[in-house]
């Protein structure tokens, strides 16, 4: 079973759309950063969590060529405004996918891309299924079965999602507060992937110092900082970073 990270960059990417890396070295391939989505991949199901906008290309990029569900973190749109890329699945399967959104997330998925989840005619069939967001759910892995539990975290105004899979890798890719009731599962995982914005604090998402904090609460074997912004150049907070917690990077991957 591998893990993943098709995308690790903040709402606006590395660079950005006018070319500014901030204080990302430009030379370094690791500073160039999609936005964030992740897939899960097992001997029998395609997982993915997200469908940032650069979904097409980190897809190519991986040569995926199928995908069974999808789990939304929240509404935000550099999580969901490349649900478009979906479609090439249902041609492809003439199978409609599974989605997995909590209620906000539904309620905007539903308003701005009608066309996925409703049929107006034959040629443009609903390609996509809306589910309820649960608590846990199962996903197969041969005679395996994979078990998924989604917990909400504070993202600054709204809430979000995280994951945790097999209770040994949680992905935590925009947060701002984990609340204390729910510490319990995330102590001691192989794999934590959690956001780290940047160095200074922001509204709604951690910051280094902050996401440090919580690494030595939790003690995950290894931990992995995502959502980068263009003021983490990827070796110099590499050498900033404690043993055992390293940058993400696009395609980053972990089996587990």
């Amino acid at each position: 079973m591998k893990f993943i990270i098709l995308g690790c960059g903040s709402s606006m990417g590395v660079p950005r759309a006018d070319g500014f890396f901030g204080n990302c070295d430009p030379k370094n391939k690791r500073n160039y950063r999609t936005r964030c989505s992740a897939l899960l991949k097992t001997a029998d199901e395609n997982v993915l969590i997200d469908t940032s906008p650069d979904l097409r290309q980190q897809l190519l990029r991986h040569k995926i060529t199928k995908i069974d569900k999808v789990f939304y973190s929240h509404i935000h749109s550099d999580q969901t405004h490349g649900i478009n890329d979906l479609r090439i699945f249902y041609i492809k399967n003439k199978r409609q996918i599974n989605v997995y959104a909590d209620l906000d997330t539904s309620n905007y998925l539903k308003k701005s891309f009608s066309y996925c989840f409703n049929s107006y005619s034959k040629e443009y069939p609903a390609t996509l299924k809306l589910n309820k967001l649960k608590n846990t759910h199962i996903v197969l892995n041969k005679k395996n079965k994979i078990n998924i539990r989604s917990i909400k975290v504070k993202h600054g105004k709204v809430k979000s999602n995280c994951f945790i899979i097999n209770k040994n890798l949680a992905y935590i890719s925009d947060v701002n507060k984990i609340y204390d009731k729910d510490y319990k599962y995330f102590k001691n995982l192989k794999y934590l992937i959690i956001d780290c914005l940047r160095y200074d604090f922001h509204p709604s998402h951690f910051n280094l110092d902050s996401t440090l904090d919580l690494i030595k609460k939790f003690k995950p074997k290894m931990s992995i900082l995502t959502n980068l912004h263009t003021d983490l150049d990827y070796n110099v907070l590499k050498n900033r970073l404690p043993k055992n917690v390293v940058p993400a990077y696009d395609g980053l991957s972990v089996n587990f």
